[in-house]
């Protein structure tokens, strides 16, 4: 079922992809830090998935790149 901010989502996927490989970190690594499965991290990135998430990942995944949490919002605009 599409839901009505799928495009956002993947917006916002794609600056976490974007920033964890600058980083050098794979999804796996990143689900570690986070205590979610890499399932759960590939899901969030992956370019057809429907899978929302929340703020509270959002933030966490924020905390862990060390990247401000509006910057997971630049390709919004």
């Amino acid at each position: 079922m599409k839901k009505k901010h799928d495009s956002k989502y993947k917006l916002i996927a794609k600056a976490i992809i974007e920033y964890r490989k600058e980083q050098g970190i794979t999804q796996k690594q990143l689900a570690e830090k986070l205590g979610v499965s890499i399932s759960y991290i590939s899901k969030i990135e992956a370019p057809n998935s429907e899978k929302g998430f929340s703020l509270e990942i959002l933030f966490d995944i924020s905390e862990e790149l060390d990247v401000p949490v509006s910057n997971f919002f630049k390709y919004l605009n």
